[in-house]
């Protein structure tokens, strides 16, 4: 008996490494002989304004133009806008194009958005959302494109593969079924959901691939704004940005992190259009608009593993857990009191009913007007500085498969 459980183990375990290195083998040939993943070695082909074709044919050809896509790193309107960009905003796209619409207008009302480079990293593919971004024509652009995402996978792992475990059933039960995954539950007793677990695999992706593969960042030493989709940013987001930034020079040389978004009513944003406050980073205020330093991404990548293998699925409540813990001195954040982010989603990832885009446009409307008279602050002023400490809170599972933490760890990897 002993003997029959360590083989099936082993079975798991070779199996699953064999997926991982499948999946991982699939990108070398789109890596120069000396498969460097830092994209040192990367050689891009292409003219800067070539628009990559995708296949959407079938899944074969549609991995392949994805791949294709991610090597060959077309620039949009990079011959209209020469020189390095001044502000790099990387935007997490799935599959709500009215809201990546607004978005996209918000930016185009931006102030100088001619120095911006904007990164559109997506784990849903369609023709619809390939061509509401490269109509834009008022600053550089970049698409990159998730390759591990469910789309592609849609019957086997990282997808939901039908063998896997039903998402309730006991861990007896599903030893004696047999299922994929029967040894390894999360901390709830619940198995994996794809759909669920592919967010924080693509926000750590692409943390990886636009800080070591994205060649139009070689030698960009500002910050990284992070953004997603259903985000609308304000007119004077540059403006602000710059500000923050000379304050931490100045004023804050510990500041890990800047935060120019929070979740917040406008209702006093011209009262607190110049404040800031420094604070400990925590997943439901820092999370949108979140602006990060190569140096800042280095530390992340040194907790690789406890990232990868932390039991839950949210991105922002893995890094809370990180900060404290495996990054041993608490990320500190400078925090912009009246939010250069809105967030006009009201729907996502656990609510797909009842998503009114056009409740979303009147809303930002009436922000707009309220924030009007506050924007373009001369200076900014420090609102409060409180300790930046490690916050525990209970995680929330749904990352308790060990072929998650293994693909998660393999990003960092040189191949």
């Amino acid at each position: 008996m002993r003997f029959r459980l360590l083989r099936k183990n082993l079975l798991v375990f070779l199996g699953v490494s064999l997926v991982v290195l499948g999946l991982l083998f699939s990108t070398r040939v789109f890596l120069s002989p000396g498969n460097d993943m830092s994209g040192s070695n990367i050689v891009v082909q292409a003219n800067p304004g070539d628009r990559v074709k995708f296949n959407f044919g079938s899944l074969t050809d549609l991995t392949q133009s994805v791949y294709n896509a991610n090597y060959r790193q077309c620039v949009y309107n990079a011959d209209k806008f020469p020189g390095e960009p001044e502000l790099v905003l990387v935007v997490q796209v799935h599959n709500r194009p009215e809201y990546l619409r607004l978005f996209i207008q918000s930016m185009e009302k931006a102030a100088e958005v001619h120095n911006f480079l904007i990164i559109f990293s997506h784990d849903y593919f369609t023709e619809e959302i390939n061509a509401i971004v490269q109509a834009i024509s008022f600053c550089k652009v970049l698409q990159i494109y998730f390759p591990f995402s469910t789309q592609l996978y849609p019957n086997e792992f990282p997808g939901q593969d039908p063998r896997d475990c039903p998402r309730d059933i006991s861990k007896d039960n599903a030893l004696k079924i047999g299922c994929l995954n029967a040894e390894h539950p999360d901390s709830y007793g619940h198995y994996r959901e794809a759909f669920i677990t592919q967010t924080k695999h693509h926000w750590w992706w692409k943390l990886h691939f636009v800080w070591e593969r994205v060649q139009a960042l070689q030698g960009y030493n500002g910050f990284v704004i992070f953004l997603e989709e259903d985000n609308y940013v304000l007119p004077d987001l540059f403006h602000f940005y710059k500000l923050m930034a000379e304050f931490k020079k100045s004023s804050c040389p510990d500041c890990d992190m800047l935060a120019l978004g929070n979740h917040d009513s406008l209702n006093s944003f011209t009262r607190q259009s110049n404040k800031v406050l420094t604070t400990g980073w925590m997943s439901t205020k820092h999370n949108i608009g979140m602006a990060i330093s190569k140096e800042v991404y280095y530390k992340l990548m040194g907790c690789n593993n406890e990232f990868c293998t932390y039991d839950d699925y949210n991105w922002d409540w893995t890094l809370q857990h990180l900060s404290g813990t495996c990054v041993s001195k608490p990320l500190k954040v400078l925090v912009a009191q009246a939010s250069r982010v809105l967030h006009t989603g009201d729907c996502g990832l656990h609510s797909k009913e009842n998503c009114r885009p056009e409740w979303a446009s009147q809303r930002v409307e009436e922000n707009l007007q309220m924030a009007k008279h506050g924007l373009f602050p001369q200076s900014l002023v420090l609102d409060g500085a409180e300790a930046a400490e490690h916050k525990a809170h209970m995680k929330n599972g749904g990352w308790g498969d060990v072929r998650d933490h293994s693909l998660c760890n393999d990003y960092a990897k040189r191949l």
